[in-house]
């Protein structure tokens, strides 16, 4: 392998950590990013680590200020409503499109994630607090699945982008509202399997809308 190509490599990995990171909280809003500090965490060359920012300030996840350098796009409560309003139009439509699409393997997927999501929001409602990170993994999997036959990897992939943006701001307030969203994501899963593309879609922005409020009662700044 040359170098160029073991770099390439750490440039993908790097980009996927850093961007988990950013959100999960590790990275927090708003906070400078320094290159030297990055390669000290990361272990990367600060070539490699521009890279990876410019992909980031691409995507909206860092915000770049010239020649005073990088820092974590700040959350703000504005920035949550316009994020969620964002993710209803996308996942609403990709939604539909599967719906009309989908077929056996599409509902074994939703299924599988489904169960995944539910085990997690059991051990939330219990108070274990230490799998915030795998709640939210497989809040993201059932989404993803539930869409994953619009039949386009473009849609797909503004999605995603869009719903980590989402979550930034729930790891901001670890907004997890229990028995209600857990019960829309039954109504999700079951409206998806009976092809009733206008109640999934207005489950699916209540269920959203929900998350904003809730979020927005807890915010602390």
């Amino acid at each position: 392998m040359t170098i160029s190509q073991q770099d390439a490599l750490k440039g993908s990995g790097l980009y996927d950590t850093m961007r988990r990171d950013i959100v999960f909280g590790r990275l927090p809003a708003g906070g400078k990013l320094l290159l030297n500090d990055l390669r000290n965490r990361y272990g990367v060359s600060i070539s490699t680590i521009r890279e990876c920012l410019s992909r980031l300030v691409a995507e909206g996840f860092v915000k770049s200020e010239g020649h005073r350098g990088f820092h974590v796009s700040p959350v703000t409560p504005e920035g949550l409503q316009d994020v969620a309003e964002l993710r209803i139009l996308l996942e609403g439509h990709a939604l539909k499109r599967s719906l009309e699409a989908g077929d056996t393997q599409w509902e074994a997927r939703i299924v599988a994630a489904h169960h995944k999501l539910h085990r997690m929001e059991q051990k939330m409602a219990a108070g274990d607090y230490a799998v915030r990170e795998t709640w939210k993994q497989g809040d993201w999997e059932f989404h993803q699945s539930l869409i994953s036959a619009c039949g386009s990897s473009e849609l797909m992939f503004l999605h995603g982008t869009v719903f980590d943006k989402y979550l930034r701001y729930q790891m901001r307030v670890l907004t997890f509202r229990g028995e209600t969203a857990a019960a829309e994501h039954r109504q999700l899963l079951k409206a998806a399997l009976e092809r009733d593309a206008d109640t999934a879609e207005r489950i699916l922005r209540r269920h959203i809308e929900g998350g904003v409020n809730h979020a927005l009662e807890n915010w602390q700044d």
